[in-house]
């Protein structure tokens, strides 16, 4: 890979990475909810599931998941049906979590699974795959510079917006300001589940 490749690659990581989704929209509300440690589960699930995504598409299944519309369809609709569920549970809670409280819990077993149910997941390890890996005589390396390098970006990303969610927990902890933090978060949730209805 030279280094106009491994340039246009870290472009495409940090849009990708740290544009607004769902990763990135449950890491803020997790932490602003949960607390940092709490959210930890989730930030930590998602570059693990994304790199075994990854992995998958660059195995071919990326090419049988586009070449059969039903699997994609079912993709879809389940990822838009998780979605809506998390927004609804997010848009009524007016309370920080505690210990013990599992109002809005996402460990690390469903942040690892919401990656297969992730639409914009699934775009970018094809595009990945098609345009870095696929066809080319040294894919096996060509995936061992990909896969570190999305994997670092996607811990950074979910992670720094964790952090901004914790960093605003004290302030959202006065008055109603976390209900609509909440369902600001819940409609971003929203947005994306219908943004994923036109891919």
């Amino acid at each position: 890979m030279n280094w106009q490749e491994f340039t246009a690659l870290l472009v495409l990581a940090t849009a990708m990475s740290f544009s607004p989704g769902p990763n990135t929209t449950l890491s803020t509300a997790l932490a602003a909810n949960g607390g940092l440690p709490r959210a930890m589960r989730f930030v930590l699930a998602v570059p693990v599931g994304w790199s075994l995504l990854l992995a998958l598409c660059a195995a071919g299944i990326g090419a049988l998941v586009v070449a059969a519309p039903a699997l994609r369809f079912v993709i879809k609709a389940l990822g838009i049906g998780y979605l809506l569920w998390l927004a609804f549970k997010l848009s009524g809670s007016a309370t920080l979590g505690k210990a013990g409280d599992d109002k809005l819990q996402v460990g690390f077993g469903q942040g690892v699974m919401l990656q297969f149910l992730n639409i914009k997941a699934w775009l970018l390890a094809l595009t990945l795959v098609a345009g870095w890996i696929a066809g080319q005589p040294d894919a096996a390396q060509r995936f061992a510079i990909v896969a570190p390098v999305m994997l670092v970006f996607a811990f950074i990303s979910n992670f720094t917006y964790a952090l901004v969610g914790a960093l605003l927990r004290d302030w959202l902890a006065q008055g109603a300001r976390l209900l609509w933090f909440n369902r600001a978060m819940a409609a971003v949730l929203v947005l994306t589940a219908a943004w994923m209805l036109k891919i």
